[in-house]
């Protein structure tokens, strides 16, 4: 978005009669200093906002230069009386001997000056012309192509409703998949989508938190009046409300019981209650198979952060519905591949009946939950099998039970206590109990090739991870939540990091956050766009809560967020592209993932309210085009909601090569310059609500 530049060069006329000749050299005289006084206080504006155009105005004629007309300016080329003295015309010759002595002395040091001082500023300038030129060989191709070029996408047929690329259980099925591997996670070439999903028929735009957390809008999920009633344990009770809406009765001791069971888990740690989990070095949760995440939507309350994972469900999903919350959850599976985490991420694993069989292969999953656990965090395990009056009566279910005890064990786990169908373990903070057990007793350490610290979705290892890692802290050594965010010195250094360059992105993020905040108004697509500092009032503090932040770098945005009263949680994506620290945003107390985006996210459609994406674009353009900006952009889309929000900072070459997309897909679109940054811009849009006719 350029600014027009304004700039005047003042006249000068030269008198032609000897009569006028000292008025007329007073008024140039006058004329000069007005004009000197003007450009100097042009040149101290525009250096601000203009560094090339500064170099520009430099060029206009000089004071003892050449006119606009061509013409020498030099007073003496008017004619004078031929009876002046001889020693009057030796003094004005001298008189401009000096004058042409002290130009060209000037001129040298001028030229000096461009040649240091403002080489920088020419060739950010030049630079700046470089990628207009090639914004506006963009625009020309663009206009050539016709509209076959900008043709809108098109909208997916209705079965596409909840659809989920790179799961496909059928799919998988018929290729031979089984045991549960069927449910796994399958990126191939046509995994994709080329067309734009539409919300169910009857789809209303989610109510705002907290309402949204207790009762959601039954058309907006896919889920049959059959589960509904079905769902019996512990944490996927609910019922309905009215016809169109569910309501969770997640505070409900009549109903659910979810805060008896989470005191009952604070005292099996030892603790009073939930309320003193934060105290105890708990602020991140992992929730497997967590139904429909109320025992996280309680501990929310605890300022304990759950992330829920599940496997894909086509209907009535675990991890659908946590979304449709505004809790966090993510399709996440222990079949046959690592978790996308790294090494020593949470502080507490939980599965209330989840549904896995821990002692199956061997006791592999349960080698995972030890490599992705903290030293010293808890892993909490409800089901049947636990129940001791239940396997004194069933010796197959004593044999598995025995199974999973041993093997924990051999884990260097300590029992902590087992109450009912409940038992919790603490993961060992020394890693000296390893080296201590019986020979071939138990898995054994990982090698440092074995043991990578951020694996994206490799097969399962049968060999103990994270003990290779400089992040071997146990959780009641950690600052507790939320100094836990900011880490001093010493802990930056772990991931090579100074404390300036954090401090630098949090400024950074605070200020874009306020920017952002005053920018998410329909006002911005007026023809008189709202911004920063208007007096309009701005959205209200919870008009968001599922954010996703496609290239989160340090989760300075989740901080800025929360640090500034939003009633959000941040999805914290670290590009598989890019610099890796994704361990620093989960040793900071928030939760993120891994993830390649040149495949589809593991979730399932309108998830969330806003997804962002600082520098995005630049890293994944340097990657040789592994998939299109289009292909972003589709997905998305997909797992934007209709009157979501989309938030992308890059360079304005990138933001214009991007612009022409939202059109495609149908987006409300506006550019906007950083004043901070003359190179960087805004491109905010946001997704309108298109329904589907009902047939």
């Amino acid at each position: 978005m350029s600014r027009p530049l304004h700039r005047g060069v003042s006249g000068m006329q030269i008198s032609g009669s000897s009569n006028d000749f000292w008025d007329s050299q007073v008024q140039v005289q006058t004329d000069k200093e007005d004009l000197d006084r003007n450009r100097s206080s042009n040149q101290s504006y525009l250096s601000l906002r203009f560094p090339l155009r500064l170099h520009f105005l430099d060029n206009s004629p000089s004071k003892y230069g050449v006119t606009e007309n061509g013409f020498a300016s030099d007073p003496f080329s008017v004619g004078t009386p031929r009876s002046r003295h001889k020693l009057t015309m030796l003094f004005l010759k001298l008189s401009l001997v000096v004058i042409v002595i002290l130009a060209l002395t000037g001129s040298f040091w001028w030229t000096v000056l461009i040649s240091t001082s403002t080489r920088a500023h020419i060739l950010h300038g030049y630079r700046r012309l470089q990628e207009q030129l090639v914004s506006d060989l963009w625009d020309v191709g663009e206009l050539s192509l016709g509209p076959s070029r900008l043709k809108e996408i098109e909208f997916c047929p209705e079965e596409s409703e909840n659809y989920v690329p790179c799961f496909n259980v059928s799919e998988n099925l018929a290729l031979g998949y089984s045991g549960g591997n069927e449910y796994d996670r399958l990126c191939g070439h046509g995994s994709r989508q080329s067309c734009l999903v539409l919300p169910p028929v009857n789809y209303k735009i989610p109510l705002r938190w907290p309402t949204g957390r207790d009762v959601i809008w039954v058309a907006n999920v896919k889920i049959t009046g059959q589960e509904v009633f079905s769902s019996g344990s512990l944490t996927k009770r609910m019922m309905m409300l009215e016809e169109e809406q569910i309501s969770f009765r997640s505070a409900s001791l009549m109903f659910d019981g979810v805060e008896d069971y989470s005191h009952q888990i604070a005292e099996m740690i030892g603790l009073r209650n939930e309320s003193n989990f934060i105290q105890a070095g708990v602020r991140t949760m992992l929730d497997v198979g967590c139904g429909y995440g109320s025992f996280g939507a309680h501990l929310f309350s605890k300022q304990l952060l759950t992330m829920c994972i599940a496997n894909y469900e086509s209907s009535g999903s675990q991890v659908q519905l946590t979304l449709e919350r505004g809790l966090p959850a993510m399709i996440g599976s222990f079949n046959s591949k690592q978790l996308p985490y790294p090494s020593l991420s949470f502080d507490m694993l939980h599965c209330a009946r989840c549904g896995i069989d821990w002692d199956k292969k061997d006791g592999i999953f349960l080698i995972e939950v030890d490599r992705v656990l903290k030293p010293g965090g808890y892993f909490v395990w409800t089901s049947p099998l636990t129940n001791v009056q239940s396997f004194l009566r069933n010796k197959e279910k004593q044999k598995r039970w025995n199974f999973v005890r041993d093997f924990v064990e051999s884990l260097c786990w300590e029992l902590m206590s087992q109450q009912d169908e409940t038992v919790v373990w603490k993961k060992t903070s020394k890693k000296s109990c390893y080296n201590s057990r019986k020979a071939d007793s138990g898995p054994s350490i990982c090698s440092k090739g074995q043991d990578v610290e951020s694996p994206y979705y490799r097969p399962l290892q049968n060999c103990i991870g994270g003990t290779h890692s400089r992040r071997w802290v146990p959780i009641e050594e950690r600052a507790t939540w939320p100094s836990r965010s900011n880490l001093n010195k010493n802990k930056l250094a772990l991931y090579g990091l100074h404390s300036e360059e954090l401090n630098e992105d949090t400024a950074n993020y605070k200020t874009a956050v306020w920017n952002y905040w005053s920018l998410l108004s329909p006002l911005i697509f007026s023809d008189h766009p709202k911004r920063p500092g208007d007096e309009d009032p701005s959205p209200p503090y919870n008009m968001l809560r599922n954010v996703l932040d496609m290239n989160a770098h340090y989760g300075g945005l989740n901080a800025a967020l929360l640090e500034a009263g939003k009633s959000v949680w941040v999805m914290n994506v670290v590009p598989t592209s890019g610099p890796n620290y994704l361990p620093l945003i989960l040793d900071r107390g928030y939760v993120g993932v891994l993830h390649d985006w040149c495949e589809s996210f593991p979730t399932y459609p309108r998830t969330y309210d806003m997804v962002h994406a600082d520098g995005l674009l630049s890293l994944e353009s340097s990657q040789h085009e592994r998939c299109s900006m289009l292909d972003l952009f589709t997905e998305i889309d997909r797992l934007l909601r209709p009157e979501g929000w989309v938030i992308i900072r890059d360079t304005a070459p990138l933001i214009e090569l991007a612009r022409p997309l939202t059109t495609r897909l149908k987006w409300d679109a506006r550019v906007i310059e950083i004043e901070s940054n003359s190179n960087g811009r805004l491109l905010i849009c946001q997704k309108p609500f298109f329904k589907r006719q009902a047939s």
